[in-house]
C-alpha cells in the first residue's frame, strides 16, 4: 500500500514540477566500466535527509533510477537496469548534496537524466558514456607506382564514431583516403584507414584514433625500415632497344631478299641478251671495229665492280648488325646477372628481417613484409624467364644474319667465276674472229 502511495505522490510531484524553475544541463563524460557521479546540489544548501529525491530517465519504462523518500531509499519500483549500481552519499545530503553515484557504467546508460526535488529546482544531467580502444597497423602491400609501402590501421570498439588520422614524426597529418566507418550490432563503430607513405629521413608513422567530446585518443606508432622502399627495376629501356633493333634488322633482311631476287630474275634473262651481244660482238669483231668492244667490256668492267662493291658494303653492315647484337646480348647478360645479385641480395635482407622481427612489437607487419618480398623475388624471376627467351631469341636472328651472309658471299664467288668464264669466252671468240 506504501508503494503505491509513494508512486502517487512521485506522480503529483511531476505534475507540479512543470511549474517549478529549471537549472541548465550539466553534461557528465564517462567511459564504459568507471565509476561516475550526476551532480544535484540543492541551492542554498540544505539538509536533504528527509527529503523526497526522485532520479529519473524520462525514456526508460519504468523511468526510476534511483528513489529516496522520507529518508528511506524505495527501490521497489527501480527500473532493473540500475539495479546495485545506484546510490546517495548519506553524510553529503545534510549539506544539500543529492548526486547520484552511478558504478560500472554502460552504454545503455547514455542519456538525459531528471534530478527531481519537491518545491525545488528541478535539475537535469546529461551522461555521455563513451568507449576507446586500442589501433593496430598492419602492412597492406606495396605501391610499384611510387615505390612506397601501403599501411592500414584498424580500432574498434567505439563510442561515440571516432575520427582517424595519420600523422608523420613532426605530427604533420599525411594525406590519406576517406576511413571507413561501420557500427556493430552492439551501437560500437569500427574505423580503418590506408595512407600509402613514401621514404623519409627518419620512417616513423602514427595512427591515431581520436573522440572529442569524450576526450578520449589512442595512438600505435610504426617504424619502416629502409629497406621495406623496394626501388623499381628499370629494364624496359634495353628491352626496347632490342625490340626496335630486331625490327630494324628484320626489315633490312626483307629489302635485301628483295633485291636479291630481282637480281635473280634479270641474271636468268642475261643468257638471251649475252647471245645477242656475242653476236653482235662477232658482227663488230669481223667489221675491225675493236673499239666497240672494248668499251663494252670496260662499262661491263665498271658494273661488275659497282655489284661488288655494293656486295661488301651489304656485308659489312650483316656483320656490324652481328656485332650489335652479340654486344645486345652481353648487355642482358650483364643485366640477368644484376637481377640474380638483387634476389640474392633481398633474401639476404629478408633473413635479416626475421632475425629483427623477434625483437620489435610489429612482427605481424614484417612476417607480411617478408610474404611480399618473396612475391618480388618470384617476378624478378620471371623477368630472368624472359631475358633467356630474348637472348635465345636474339641466338636465332644472328644465325639467321650469318647465313644471309655466307650466301651473300657465295653469290659474289659464282659472279666472279662467272666472270672469269665469261672473260675466256671472250677471248676464245676474239681468236676465232681474228682467224
Amino acid at each position: 500500500m506504501s508503494d503505491l502511495v509513494l508512486g502517487f505522490l512521485l506522480l503529483m510531484f511531476s505534475c507540479k514540477a512543470s511549474s517549478q524553475e529549471i537549472a541548465p544541463s550539466l553534461i557528465v563524460r564517462a567511459m564504459v566500466g568507471d565509476d561516475t557521479v550526476l551532480p544535484c546540489h540543492l541551492k542554498p544548501p540544505k539538509d536533504a535527509t528527509q527529503m523526497t529525491v526522485d532520479w529519473g530517465k524520462p525514456d526508460l519504462e519504468p523511468r526510476f533510477v534511483f528513489v529516496r523518500y522520507v529518508g528511506k531509499d524505495h527501490l521497489v519500483n527501480q527500473n532493473l537496469a540500475y539495479r546495485g549500481r545506484t546510490s546517495l552519499s548519506a553524510d553529503k545530503l545534510k549539506d544539500g548534496d543529492v548526486s547520484l553515484r552511478l558504478s560500472d557504467v554502460r552504454h545503455s546508460d547514455n542519456g538525459r537524466y531528471r534530478c527531481y526535488i519537491p518545491k525545488e529546482k528541478e535539475y537535469f544531467v546529461e551522461l555521455l558514456v563513451g568507449s576507446a580502444s586500442s589501433a593496430g597497423i598492419s602492412l597492406a602491400g606495396l605501391d610499384e607506382g611510387s615505390s612506397g609501402v601501403v599501411l592500414d590501421c584498424k580500432s574498434t570498439g567505439w563510442f561515440p564514431e571516432p575520427q582517424l588520422l595519420w600523422l608523420d614524426r613532426e605530427g604533420n597529418v599525411l594525406p590519406a583516403g576517406p576511413p571507413e566507418t561501420s557500427r556493430g550490432p552492439d551501437g560500437l563503430y569500427s574505423v580503418s584507414s590506408r595512407v600509402t607513405v613514401e621514404k623519409r629521413h627518419n620512417n616513423n608513422f602514427t595512427c591515431r584514433v581520436q573522440q572529442k567530446d569524450i576526450n578520449q585518443s589512442r595512438e600505435t606508432h610504426v617504424h619502416v625500415p629502409d629497406d621495406f622502399f623496394v626501388v623499381r627495376s628499370n629494364c624496359s629501356v634495353p628491352v626496347s632497344l632490342t625490340v626496335v633493333l630486331c625490327f630494324i634488322l628484320i626489315v633490312a633482311v626483307v629489302v635485301f631478299v628483295w633485291k636479291w631476287r630481282q637480281r635473280k630474275v634479270s641474271t636468268k634473262k642475261q643468257p638471251d641478251n649475252d647471245n645477242e651481244e656475242q653476236r653482235q660482238l662477232m658482227a663488230e669483231i669481223k667489221d675491225g671495229l675493236t673499239e666497240k668492244r672494248f668499251k663494252r667490256e670496260e662499262e661491263l668492267l665498271k658494273i661488275n665492280t659497282k655489284y661488288e662493291e655494293s656486295l661488301d658494303q651489304t656485308t659489312d653492315a650483316f656483320m656490324k648488325i652481328k656485332d650489335e647484337l652479340e654486344e645486345l646480348k652481353k648487355e642482358h647478360s650483364v643485366l640477368k646477372q644484376e637481377e640474380d645479385n638483387i634476389i640474392a641480395e633481398t633474401e639476404k635482407k629478408i633473413k635479416e628481417v626475421e632475425h629483427e622481427v623477434k625483437k620489435m612489437k610489429e612482427a605481424e607487419i614484417y612476417k607480411k613484409l617478408k610474404e611480399i618480398m618473396t612475391e618480388q623475388k618470384w617476378k624478378l624471376d620471371e623477368k630472368n624467364k624472359k631475358h633467356e627467351k630474348l637472348e635465345l631469341n636474339t641466338d636465332k636472328i644472328i644465325q639467321r644474319t650469318l647465313g644471309e651472309v655466307n650466301r651473300l658471299k657465295e653469290s659474289k664467288q659464282r659472279r666472279e667465276s662467272n666472270k672469269e668464264t665469261e672473260e675466256q669466252q671472250l677471248q676464245q671468240k676474239e681468236t676465232k674472229g681474228n682467224i
